[in-house]
């Protein structure tokens, strides 16, 4: 069963329009979100501690966030950790406010929980936090100056300029859902959004690889149509993939756990709008660009000729006709 037919034309860059505006009214709540809300850092960015517990029998969960709202260390986030009866608690603080022995002091609080043992506590500090946090902002913008070369290299210095600013949509989206719904923010959104980053990437690709073979194929000179039957014929292969990649993140965000919840729903935003800006964002802003056909066909003619003439020279040369 076909989603798409492969031998139709779709009217994108018709639309291009509206589908700006539902872009700029995404990035302006995930900017407001970001502005007043602000980013919920985990203990990764933050500092604070994590404590593994393991109980004889299930962990029961909810008593101890009771008990814990009672106490100082009622920020505490409890989730499971592989079974039913091992769970984690993240503390965010710094070490001297949570105190020397917080293991000792877990025990005696949750004492009446039932029988457990504490296997682990791991303390992050905040300054250690904030290397993480400066490591982690310059990956981001090593992968972009990377992608920005490579686009360049590959195509045109608009088409890498047109993939950067969908890319930048895609984070500045992914990451205010992020703040919108008070995801905690640890080193696996990190990931999350650089993985996002390679799928956005790669679908944005596959379609300036059609429009650039259908350029040179085509006699049409109109950018939009010749945009519009390059979408068209990616758009099986996209809309598969895309749908492929969202029901294994959204099993995983179900059935996961909650200690992967923040990782997959950030992958769900990020699937989501990064096949949606490598169709309508990214081709658009190509055509807002006023990129040029004939140009483009005269530089790639200009390689063939050059290729040719090395090749003929080299065929003289081996030949012992050119001294």
């Amino acid at each position: 069963m076909e989603i798409f037919k492969t031998n139709k034309t779709y009217g994108f860059m018709a639309k291009r329009i509206p589908f700006t505006a539902v872009s700029a009214i995404l990035i302006i709540i995930s900017v407001f979100s970001l502005f007043t809300k602000g980013l919920n850092f985990g203990i990764d960015f933050a500092g604070g501690t994590v404590i593994q517990i393991k109980y004889e029998k299930e962990a029961p969960i909810s008593d101890i966030r009771d008990i814990l709202k009672e106490t100082k260390h009622s920020n505490a986030a409890i989730t499971k950790f592989g079974s039913d009866e091992e769970i984690i608690i993240r503390i965010t603080g710094s070490s001297s406010s949570l105190g020397s022995d917080i293991g000792e002091e877990l025990k005696t609080i949750l004492s009446k929980t039932g029988n457990f043992e504490i296997r682990r506590v791991d303390m992050v500090g905040a300054k250690v936090g904030g290397e993480l946090a400066e490591k982690g902002l310059i990956s981001l913008v090593l992968s972009f100056i990377g992608i920005i070369i490579y686009v360049s290299f590959r195509f045109d210095w608009k088409f890498a300029f047109v993939s950067l600013i969908a890319l930048v949509h895609d984070v500045i989206i992914a990451v205010g859902a992020v703040s919108l719904f008070n995801v905690e923010v640890n080193l696996d959104i990190l990931a999350a959004i650089l993985t996002l980053l390679g799928y956005s990437l790669n679908d944005t690709i596959i379609i300036f690889d059609r429009i650039r073979e259908v350029i040179q194929t085509s006699k049409e000179d109109n950018l939009e149509k010749l945009i519009d039957e390059s979408v068209s014929r990616t758009l099986p292969r996209t809309t598969l993939t895309s749908l492929t990649v969202f029901f294994t993140v959204l099993t995983l965000y179900l059935f996961g756990g909650e200690i992967i919840n923040g990782f997959a729903f950030t992958m769900l935003v990020g699937v989501i709008v990064g096949t949606y800006s490598s169709i309508f964002v990214a081709s658009s802003f190509l055509v807002n660009l006023k990129f040029s056909i004939a140009n483009y066909r005269a530089k790639e003619a200009e390689k063939v000729r050059i290729k040719k003439e090395k090749a003929k020279n080299r065929a003289m040369y081996e030949q012992g006709t050119v001294w």
